[in-house]
């Protein structure tokens, strides 16, 4: 979420005027901020606001680096009257390239906020820094279009993103066959699964890496329902997707080994610009992941997942303190339990690992 209060102190941010109940400037979430954590130096170069994350990335070196951009990009003044509404400036965006990412999950409830020019705009910004955008587009087509990765040894990787509207986001918003939009999911159905799963093998390819990114449930609570069970059972078994990228809740949530695949069923945010806004602390949605998913190299198949924690403090990832660590530990193993498997720290303390276990309670 590297809109509003991020954009603001990165170097070339938009006009600060929002269209919230209450807040009518981005620049009051840098000053909530700054209350509780002390003063941010901005403007901040593009680096910035990664902090240890960047470090972590550029020493691992992932193959493919996917995340769900949450904010539109772009300038424009034509907002949707929704009540929270992102952006970020187009000249701010090169804080993604400084992060090496990717491919940008566009199917979320942020991404139309200030309308189809913006989400134009966003897609437009995107292309011309070489990063995949999936989820949505300038046409329905573009929208239900996976982005295809070659991430070498003849091996690709297929991203397919969807939003379901129990996320929040607007039915209205699903692409038309001439009108931009998103990839909108309107039911966790039997139907659904087909078409995904008919979309997907038309384009598989043998030794091919499928990942399935929904955007679906609430923001906040770790309740999973069993429709979102089923549902990313069935992606595995019925769609042959390896790994199912869950998302909308603002904080981590429970992770199920299924199978041959895995489910995520809500990675929380990354970055986000909520220091000093209280009433759900208990969540700890200052406490960021980086889910590393590791695959083997020679056949494809779903091998391993770690789990690295930050904290965000003053806009910036940072590594968080060795009971917040523990709390996460307990946490996760608490809720993924559950779904048969557990969350341990690693001997070296830094990372957590998330297991299959035998007998799930």
């Amino acid at each position: 979420m590297t809109g509003r209060g991020i954009d603001q102190v990165l170097p070339y941010p938009n006009d600060p005027r929002i269209h919230e109940p209450i807040v009518k400037s981005a620049k009051e979430y840098v000053r909530l901020a700054e209350r509780v954590n002390g003063p941010i130096p901005y403007p901040v170069n593009f680096d910035y606001v990664w902090g240890a994350a960047r470090d972590v990335l550029q020493l691992n070196g992932p193959a493919l680096y996917v995340v769900n951009l949450e904010t539109a990009i772009t300038s424009g003044e034509n907002f949707l009257p929704k009540g929270i509404n992102y952006r970020m400036s187009p000249e701010n965006a090169g804080c993604l390239t400084a992060a090496g990412i990717d491919c940008c999950v566009l199917a979320n409830n942020h991404i139309l906020d200030w309308d189809a020019a913006g989400l134009i705009d966003t897609l437009a910004t995107l292309e011309r820094l070489g990063i995949k955008t999936v989820g949505a587009g300038r046409n329905a087509f573009e929208a239900r279009a996976p982005a295809i990765i070659d991430v070498g040894q003849n091996r690709r990787v297929i991203v397919c993103a969807a939003a379901s509207v129990t996320s929040g986001t607007p039915r209205r918003w699903a692409a038309g066959e001439r009108s931009p939009g998103v990839n909108i999911l309107h039911d966790l159905s039997d139907a659904g699964v087909a078409e995904i799963a008919g979309q997907i093998a038309s384009i598989k390819r043998s030794g091919d890496i499928v990942i399935f990114s929904i955007h679906w449930g609430p923001n906040w609570g770790y309740f999973i329902t069993q429709e979102q069970v089923c549902f990313g059972h069935r992606l595995i078994d019925e769609a042959g997707v390896s790994v199912v990228f869950g998302h909308s809740s603002h904080h981590a949530k429970a992770i199920e080994w299924y199978r041959a695949g895995l489910i995520l069923y809500g990675c929380g945010d990354f970055l986000n610009d909520y220091e000093g806004i209280t009433g759900y602390e208990e969540y700890r949605d200052d406490l960021a992941v980086l889910y590393a998913v590791t695959f083997d190299a020679a056949s494809g198949r779903l091998d391993n997942l770690e789990l690295v924690p930050f904290q965000i403090r003053r806009f910036q990832l940072i590594r968080p303190p060795e009971e917040d660590l523990i709390w996460l530990e307990h946490t996760l193993d608490r809720e993924s339990r559950r779904l048969g498997t557990r969350v341990r720290l690693l001997p070296y303390g830094s990372r957590l690992s998330a297991e299959r276990i035998a007998d799930p309670i």
